[in-house]
């Protein structure tokens, strides 16, 4: 029998968001070994670290942002024969795109908020989004994560200052749904507990995900089963429609009538024990350590199989 892999564990990475993305390495690499033979590997470049060896490796990644979450360390471990966890290069360029997101989701039935994606020098005029959308709108990068550019109106002059403020870039302009917001943890494709998300400024930003007493959780939510199971049937249906494997996390707004409406697909997400995604695995009696070795589960497999079909 082919013998057990070495996790490697990458962290770090080039983006904005490595430091969250150290903490996360630092957490996984401790409770795989708990499982695996397992190595933490700091990333300082847009490359694959010197040492991987798709023989003796299986990767983990918990590289956030550009390069890391877009398809970009993926693309380079798909063409050197590394058998990686998550999402594969395809299915982490389209979840790293919030608007090539929205168009597959919707278009498997899953509600998501009215919007539309521009251009900085091509920004709608004040004056047109209240008219179409209100003044009560939400601004955020197309392509970023950890809440980085997120900017939450709730008046004109807010709006006036944050237009003003959109200087270069993809920018997706939304309806802002008034309402309580919720994640859903997935492994394998079937969703976990859901998880309510409640910040105290109202606003789940950089500050309130990252700053301790900021955010109230409860896990699992207490909700409604049959508003759960909505909201679990949507995060399968929208796992599916953007081809993602293994494990996510989907993030929701409900509004006062109890209408969903997705926010976003996350395809590696924060994985300190206090994270959303262990947060819901714990509501179906996933401790950190075994979410870790069932997240990887996966792809230990598609490495047995490819060493076994090389003898």
């Amino acid at each position: 029998m082919t013998p057990s892999p070495i996790i490697a564990v990458l962290c770090g990475g080039t983006s904005s968001e490595s430091e969250v993305s150290l903490g996360s390495g630092k957490a996984v690499a401790q409770a795989m070994t708990l499982s695996y033979p397992t190595e933490k590997i700091i990333v300082t470049t847009d490359s694959v670290p010197l040492g991987l060896d798709p023989a003796r490796h299986v990767v983990y990644s918990t590289l956030h942002g550009t390069f890391g979450e877009d398809g970009g360390m993926q693309r380079l471990l798909d063409a050197a024969g590394i058998h990686y966890a998550g999402c594969d290069a395809q299915a982490s360029d389209l979840c790293f795109d919030k608007w090539r997101t929205r168009l597959a989701v919707a278009a498997a039935g899953v509600p998501i908020a009215p919007g539309h994606c521009f251009l900085a020098a091509e920004k709608p005029a004040v004056a047109e989004i209240i008219q179409q959308y209100g003044e009560q709108v939400v601004f955020k990068p197309n392509r970023q994560g950890s809440s980085f550019g997120l900017q939450i109106v709730s008046n004109r002059a807010g709006l006036e200052v944050a237009h003003a403020g959109l200087k270069t870039g993809e920018w997706i302009l939304e309806k802002r749904i008034l309402g309580r917001e919720f994640t859903v943890g997935l492994l394998k494709g079937r969703a976990m507990g859901v998880v309510e998300i409640v910040p105290k400024s109202g606003v789940f930003d950089f500050t309130s995900k990252y700053t301790s007493g900021e955010t109230e959780y409860y896990a699992p939510a207490a909700i409604s089963e049959e508003l759960a199971a909505q909201m679990r049937a949507a995060a399968e249906t929208a796992f599916a429609a953007c081809g993602c494997r293994d494990y996510a996390r989907i993030d929701f707004m409900v509004s006062a009538e109890n209408e969903i409406y997705l926010l976003e697909i996350n395809t590696l997400p924060g994985m300190k024990g206090t994270s959303l995604l262990p947060m819901s695995a714990r509501c179906v009696g996933l401790d950190f350590s075994a979410l870790c070795r069932e997240m990887v589960g996966p792809a230990v497999e598609r490495f047995h199989l490819a060493q076994s079909a090389k003898r």
